[in-house]
């Protein structure tokens, strides 16, 4: 009798300790989950991040507008993947010029690199418009139609090409430097070898003002000009002063002919290998850290010209006249390439400068 008792009694307890625990009071019970729905999110975009470090390379010095630009896009990368994006720099031309660092991201050996627009119409032929003389009067214009539908169908032409354009930076209004004489006029240009971009529009353009345009590497300028192989050479005054040329080039003429915007480049074989998460902090980065590039560019050529005053360059203006009267001879040039690049991207682009002027 009391063996049965007892097997009933134990019975009774296991049956207990069975019901708690479907109740969930059994003390091995795993507990209920107390994250939130914006929790689980940031959790499953975070699963989607992979430790990564990208090669992000320029042509200009770590101390320019572009390489502190570059030094605000890595900080932006790591703090929004949580340090697990990791951007090192090269700049002053490391990894090479801006066409093999170009090709090197083409070929996937380099995931980003930010180049000048003008060699890139060896790649996009229609790049060549933003080379026309005098086209833009201001940084402000020349923003309204980049981060506008022109600037955008020139950066959805990259893909094809094994690029993908994020945004653009600023490199600036571009003056002219030389050991010869002051430039004031169109015919001073005359004679001149001058030291270019390998751009066609450039090229033909100072061939028309009378000067001998020379393409050149731009890690091999300096030299060159310390050398005489060339005369002068065309940068917007950060470059100038960041590169001091000041030191081999005694006059600077604010002849401000073309503005020449940056190109933030990905390498396409690395951009297909990233998540939807991955792509958007790189966007988002490039697109803040470019606001930030642009107005500090601004401010440095501003406080440039001083200071290049201050090191010794006889500085002197063109007059609106005059840059209309090279505007003229440049213009045959100008409807060459506008029939080449094709008329109605062309159109496109002078009714959002005048939409901008408005």
């Amino acid at each position: 009798m009391k063996k049965w008792v007892n097997r009933l009694s134990a019975g009774v307890l296991v049956s207990s300790m069975l019901a708690l625990s479907a109740c969930g009071g059994g003390g091995n019970q795993t507990a209920p989950s107390s994250s939130t729905p914006e929790a689980s999110k940031e959790q499953a975009a975070d699963s989607k991040i992979k430790e990564r470090t990208i090669k992000a390379g320029i042509g200009l010095n770590e101390d320019h507008p572009q390489g502190q630009g570059l030094k605000k896009f890595a900080e932006l990368v790591a703090e929004k993947s949580g340090g697990k994006i990791k951007v090192q720099n090269f700049y002053a031309a490391q990894l090479g010029d801006d066409k093999k660092m170009t090709e090197a991201l083409q070929g996937g050996l380099q995931e980003i690199t930010i180049p000048s627009t003008s060699p890139m119409t060896g790649i996009v032929k229609e790049y060549s418009i933003l080379d026309f003389p005098f086209l833009f009067n201001n940084g402000e214009e020349a923003d309204a139609v980049l981060d506008g539908p022109v600037g955008q169908q020139l950066l959805d032409k990259l893909p094809d090409h094994g690029l993908i354009g994020l945004t653009y930076w600023e490199n600036g209004f571009r003056n002219l430097t030389n050991s010869k004489r002051p430039v004031e006029k169109a015919e001073d240009f005359q004679g001149l070898k001058i030291r270019t971009m390998q751009n066609a529009v450039h090229l033909e353009a100072f061939a028309k003002l009378g000067a001998n345009p020379t393409p050149m590497a731009f890690s091999e300028v300096f030299t060159a000009l310390e050398s005489k192989t060339v005369d002068g050479q065309e940068n917007p005054l950060a470059t100038i002063e960041s590169n001091k040329f000041y030191e081999v080039q005694p006059y600077l003429s604010m002849t401000q002919h073309v503005y020449t915007p940056f190109a933030f480049l990905v390498s396409k074989k690395f951009w297909d290998q990233l998540s939807d998460e991955e792509k958007a902090i790189l966007k988002d980065s490039a697109i803040e850290a470019g606001k930030y590039q642009r107005e500090l560019n601004r401010q440095v050529n501003g406080e440039a010209l001083e200071r290049l005053k201050a090191a010794g360059m006889k500085v002197n203006e063109v007059s609106a006249e005059e840059k209309a009267k090279m505007n003229e001879i440049i213009k045959p040039v100008i409807d060459k390439f506008a029939a080449e690049i094709g008329e109605d991207l062309v159109k496109q682009l002078y009714a959002e400068i005048e939409k901008a002027r408005k």
